[in-house]
C-alpha cells in the first residue's frame, strides 16, 4: 500500500475543503500560521554573524509542531499548500526546516481559489519554495526584530 501525502495548509477551514476534493491518498492538516519566529526576549539577530535569525518555535504551538512532524514523517510527500504571498512562502519555508523536510519529500503548491479542479491542478504541478519572496519576508522580520 501507498503512503499517503500530507497537505499542509494554514486554516482547519481550507484543510477540511481541501481534504474532500483531495480524497483517502491525500492527509490535510493546518499549521495555524506561524510557527517559529525570532525570540520575544531577546534579539533574535545575529548582527555580528551576518544577520543571522535564531528563529525558536512559538511558545503554546509545540503540539501543532509535534502533530505534523509524525504525519509528515510517514509521508511520501509534504506539500506546502500555504497562502500564495510572501507570508505564506515564509511560513512554507519555515515548516520545510522545522519539518527536516528534503528537497525531494518538499512540494509547494498555491490555490488561488479553493475549487476542485484548481487544487487538483495544483497539486499535480508543484514548484519549489520561492526563494526570493521567502528573503523579502525574513529581510523585513529582520529589521523589525532589529529596530524594534
Amino acid at each position: 500500500m501507498a503512503k499517503k501525502s500530507l497537505v499542509i495548509v494554514e486554516s482547519p477551514a481550507k484543510a477540511k475543503t481541501i481534504g474532500k476534493y483531495l480524497g483517502k491518498d491525500y492527509e490535510v492538516k493546518a499549521c495555524m500560521g506561524h510557527l517559529r519566529d525570532l525570540p520575544k526576549s531577546v534579539m533574535g539577530v545575529d548582527v555580528d554573524h551576518d544577520f543571522e535569525p535564531n528563529y525558536k518555535p512559538i511558545k503554546g504551538k509545540e503540539d501543532i509542531i509535534k502533530d505534523l512532524e509524525k504525519s509528515a514523517k510517514g509521508s511520501e510527500y509534504v506539500y506546502l499548500a500555504t497562502d500564495p504571498d510572501r507570508e505564506g512562502e515564509a511560513i512554507s519555508w519555515h515548516l520545510k526546516e522545522l519539518l527536516k523536510l528534503s528537497d525531494e519529500k518538499a512540494r509547494r503548491v498555491t490555490f488561488n481559489e479553493i475549487t476542485k479542479k484548481v487544487v487538483g491542478e495544483s497539486i499535480a504541478a508543484p514548484r519549489d519554495i520561492d526563494q526570493n519572496l521567502v528573503d523579502a519576508k525574513q529581510a523585513r522580520r529582520l529589521l523589525d526584530g532589529i529596530v524594534g
